[in-house]
């Protein structure tokens, strides 16, 4: 055991103090910051290339008149297209001419306007002259039509489905589970996603300690004095240890740095753009979803998800971060011929990913629950259904499945690990490696 938290303490020391390890920790909040300043002026960017439309509109459709927008201009012309044309032979003043026809069919469906550019007109533009005479064509087509505007109007309807539960609580009342669905899906999405990156960075990390240590031959002089299942497992939750210091700093200084950048650039919610097409919403309403949100929220079983999630973080991470370091150990000078072996590890993470989004759709299908409780899934799997608040039984399975596995994982790696780390010159194969996991030593 000593032995261990040495192998530990030197992995966890001497990574920690890494210009790499320092660099990434500090420069990734910084990044992140900076990505929120950049989206914010692009996104509030305003469009400086100016360009005028003419407008020919033979069917009335706007009534002399277009409302100008940022970098866009429309002009109304009483003359044809061809005497436009002649005016200027080498072109027109304009960016571009817009012929509007007459509206033939009132009940047709199909309308054609016609542009004539010798510009490229941006999608942007194409896009805001369309949805210009599609709403001016709707406003007409109702007035010609003397369709009661009111009437039409009451024909879209807002339908929302609330979903109570079957037993009254306490005081007589129904819950209400609409948002803790929503809640659930989003909370189960973001654990599942984070379990995936976590399983990836740090497993491969593990992995390159594994190679460094192999290439420079210092593993040599380790191994003389410690067992190689004792060093393999010190490097598995050193690194582990790295990487949650990395993820508690981060947890602090990234919601820091955008408090700040926030207060800096006036950054909020409140001047973003608008969505196209996208109501505004009364403050009262807003704060009802709030207050619904908070409610949700709430009612999730935190005693549960929090302290499963943890678990399911330890043992997905020893299951991947085992089976990353035997192939470290297995891989020869050269990294690339070594690529081969991490392919059967990402395969399953891969799949569980897409399983977990399947999974959030739906979290009692018999897809989700199997793939909850195989060991491989399970880790990335399972966190996304905790907020929906899978039967115990299932739970508990999973768990005991994940540990058995993850304790399978680590002899069954440590076998390779002996082997594989003395193992110079020689390219190793899954075949190889199989008869390092039976052989004596």
């Amino acid at each position: 055991m000593s032995n261990l938290w040495l192998v530990i303490q030197r992995e966890y020391v001497t990574r920690v103090r890494r210009k790499s390890f320092i660099l990434a920790t500090l420069l990734t909040p910084i990044g992140m910051a900076l990505f929120v300043v950049v989206a914010n002026f692009v996104l509030g960017y305003e469009n400086d290339d100016v360009q005028r439309i003419a407008v020919i509109d033979d069917a009335d459709l706007f009534g002399g008149a277009i409302a100008d927008e940022s970098g866009l201009y429309f002009d109304f012309v009483d003359q044809s297209l061809a005497s436009l044309r002649e005016e200027e032979p080498g072109g027109t003043a304009y960016a571009g001419i817009l012929v509007i026809p007459t509206i033939k069919n009132l009940r047709s469906r199909n309308y054609r306007a016609q542009l004539y550019s010798d510009e490229t007109l941006s999608m942007d533009v194409q896009g805001k002259i369309r949805r210009r005479i599609q709403s001016a064509l709707r406003e007409y087509k109702i007035e010609a039509l003397e369709i009661d505007q009111a009437t039409l109007a009451s024909l879209d309807t807002d339908v929302t489905v609330k979903v109570s539960s079957l037993s009254p609580t306490e005081d007589g009342s129904n819950e209400d589970r609409s948002m803790a669905t929503t809640i659930g899906a989003g909370i189960g999405s973001v654990m599942g996603f984070l379990m995936y990156i976590t399983i990836f960075a740090y497993g491969a990390m593990v992995m390159r300690s594994v190679m460094e240590e192999k290439t420079s031959r210092i593993v040599e002089v380790v191994v003389s004095s410690v067992r190689p299942f004792t060093l393999m497992l010190g490097k598995i939750i050193g690194v582990g240890m790295l990487g949650l210091t990395q993820v508690l700093v981060w947890l602090v200084t990234i919601p820091l740095l955008l408090f700040v950048v926030g207060l800096l650039f006036g950054i909020d919610g409140s001047n973003q753009p608008e969505m196209a097409g996208s109501p505004e919403m009364d403050p009262q309403e807003l704060q009802g979803m709030v207050e619904r949100v908070l409610a949700g929220l709430g009612d999730l079983n935190w005693w549960i998800i929090a302290p499963s999630f943890f678990i399911y973080f330890l043992g997905g991470y020893f299951i991947y971060a085992s089976l990353f370091a035997a192939v470290g150990s297995s891989m020869g000078d050269d990294m690339g011929e070594g690529q081969t072996l991490t392919i059967p590890i990402m395969i399953p993470v891969i799949l569980a990913f897409y399983i977990m989004m399947a999974a959030i759709q739906n979290p009692n299908s018999s897809l989700a629950v199997w793939s909850s409780i195989f060991p491989l899934f399970a880790p990335i799997v399972m966190p996304a259904r905790l907020a929906f608040d899978p039967p115990l039984w299932q739970l508990g399975l999973s768990i005991l499945s994940v540990f058995l596995f993850a304790g399978l994982m680590i002899w069954v790696a440590s076998r390779i690990y002996r082997v594989g780390i003395l193992n110079y010159g020689k390219k190793s194969s899954f075949k190889d490696m199989g008869k390092w996991i039976t052989a004596k030593y």
